[in-house]
């Protein structure tokens, strides 16, 4: 039986009892069970009476237990506790506990995947870095973060674009071309520009691309390297990000904001809502009527459009885009944006509680002996995969919540030893690789039988009750947006299997032992287990090797 099989039995057996005239109340059509915090506390708990007891007319401790005498009816179910002022513990009998097993090998990758968020449609954009540079650490959390959540997002049912933005217009630009310019000619980038290293290759590769870059005059050298050093720019983080196991669904130019006239576009519509007003020359947003700590210049007195100006346009392309719910993943030093944002929502007609969410992550640093061969003052991105590898970035950076200053070791990140959180899951599952594999050469086959009464080990049902609320972690981390959930909970099932692997053999002891079902059925709680560990590292965007 799952939580689901046992949250609808609930529902059923409200639905006698107010049939039976038992008790008077409108019965929800969902409803709540999680593992107790005590294993001794039976498999699966629910707060159902604390919840309907007072709109019944009764004290929740009574609701409870005439809602306990029909759900110990319930076929799979060995005892029904009721505790403290009305919960529910629920103990399920061996064989309805260890179907699950069956349950979960049948159902694949899919299983843990819900219907939590369906109907949302979602326009996710995270990392948005300047193509003036590499990825560094900066980026890097909101990399792994970002994508994590796009995929707890859509395995909820929701319907997701991730999105990166590009920010590739302004004078940020031109000071990019004339520092790829300047280093073609060996000479110092001007005031302002962009001294790294990576300057000088691109500087390079523009040469190869345009032999008379420098033959040029000076201007249209500058515009030349400009577009060739955005495109190889653009590609190595596109690069980056492949090799970082990141997917974008859309790159978006804010350049084409302005190029094609929906900068002054978004001026226009928002002035038509009544909140743009003139001043001294400029153009600005009444921001304050939503909570802004000040209005907004949207165009200067000189007639150049402000970022502000094109974060509303990016906005409204994202609202007219067909996109009701708008996510933006920004870095600590962009607290400030939250309030203008959701002002610009409010200003278009949104509602900034409902259509746009702004979270904000926080600083991390990586130490270790890497850290004394960064190039100048960044490390990047490139950096931490040959140093660590994507897996232990991945995961180590997804196991916390985004709002966490964060302080790593990046020597401890690359250990193969159990203190080391990643290796300590993937372990798991290459483990039960390993055991599926021997148990296969012993001659053991899930195919010759299924006894899941037999399951009935201490170990054992603590590692189904584990496995069977991956479901409500997975989809709670998604409304919450807190992946950190589903690693750890990765922990705490893989030190379940460990300890069951430690206590329950699957293989025979040698070649005289005979192979039974209970081999056969432990497999089955093998192989479960193997499927969700890799299931949840797919939502973390890390693999699951097979063999360590």
């Amino acid at each position: 039986m799952t939580p689901e099989q046992l949250a609808q039995a609930i529902i059923a057996a409200l639905d006698q009892a107010v049939a039976a005239g038992e008790f008077t109340v409108e019965v929800p059509r969902e409803v709540r069970v999680e593992r107790p915090r005590g294993r001794e506390h039976g498999d699966w708990s629910t707060n159902i009476a604390l919840q309907l007891g007072k709109k019944a007319g009764m004290p929740p401790r009574e609701f409870a237990t005439l809602l306990a005498g029909r759900l110990a009816e319930v076929a799979g179910v060995a005892s029904v506790d009721v505790a403290g002022p009305g919960f529910l513990n629920i103990t399920l009998d061996a064989a309805s506990a260890g179907e699950l097993a069956r349950t979960i090998v049948e159902t694949g990758a899919a299983y843990g995947t819900n219907d939590t968020l369906a109907g949302h449609v979602i326009n996710l954009e995270f990392v948005s870095a300047n193509p003036t540079g590499p990825l560094h650490i900066g980026h890097t959390r909101w990399a792994a973060l970002g994508d994590a959540l796009r995929r707890l997002l859509i395995a909820s049912g929701a319907d997701v674009t991730a999105e990166h933005y590009t920010n590739d217009a302004g004078n940020q630009m031109d000071l990019f071309g004339a520092s790829i310019v300047a280093r073609a000619r060996g000479a110092e980038v001007p005031e302002g520009g962009y001294g790294g290293e990576w300057i000088t290759d691109l500087a390079t590769q523009a040469q190869q691309e345009r032999p008379d870059l420098l033959e040029l005059p000076e201007a249209e050298a500058v515009a030349v390297a400009r577009e060739l050093g955005y495109q190889g720019q653009l590609q190595q983080i596109q690069d980056t990000l492949e090799a970082f196991n990141v997917h974008f669904d859309v790159w978006f130019s804010e350049k084409s904001l302005h190029d094609s006239g929906a900068v002054e576009q978004a001026v226009a519509r928002l002035r038509e809502q009544g909140h743009v007003y003139d001043s001294e020359g400029a153009v600005w947003l009444r921001t304050t009527d939503f909570g802004d700590d000040r209005d907004r210049v949207l165009v200067r007195a000189n007639g150049d459009p402000t970022y502000f100006a094109s974060d509303a346009a990016y906005y409204l392309s994202k609202k007219d885009r067909g996109f009701p719910e708008k996510i933006y993943l920004l870095g600590a030093d962009h607290h400030g944006y939250v309030g203008r944002l959701k002002s610009i929502a409010a200003c278009a007609g949104d509602d900034p509680e409902r259509n746009i969410e702004v979270l904000i992550g926080q600083l991390i640093n990586i130490s270790g002996e890497r850290m004394g061969k960064r190039r100048g003052n960044a490390l990047f991105l490139t950096d931490l995969i040959e140093w660590i590898g994507s897996d232990p970035v991945r995961y180590s950076l997804a196991r916390f919540p985004a709002d966490t200053p964060l302080d790593l070791d990046g020597e401890q990140m690359r250990k193969r030893s159990n203190d080391n959180p990643v290796f300590y899951v993937q372990y798991a599952h290459a483990r039960t690789c390993n055991v599926a594999r021997l148990a296969g050469e012993d001659g053991v086959s899930r195919d010759d039988g299924f006894d899941p009464s037999l399951l009935t080990h201490d170990t054992e049902s603590v590692l189904l009750a584990t496995l069977g609320d991956f479901p409500r972690v997975l989809a709670q981390s998604a409304t919450l947006r807190e992946p950190h959930r589903v690693a750890r909970y990765l922990e705490s099932l893989a030190a379940a299997f460990h300890k069951w692997y430690d206590e329950c053999r699957v293989r025979p002891l040698n070649d005289q032992e005979e192979i039974t079902d209970l081999h056969r059925t432990r497999l089955w709680l093998n192989d479960a287990t193997r499927q969700v560990l890799a299931n949840g590292l797919g939502l973390l965007g890390v693999t699951a090797p097979e063999r360590m």
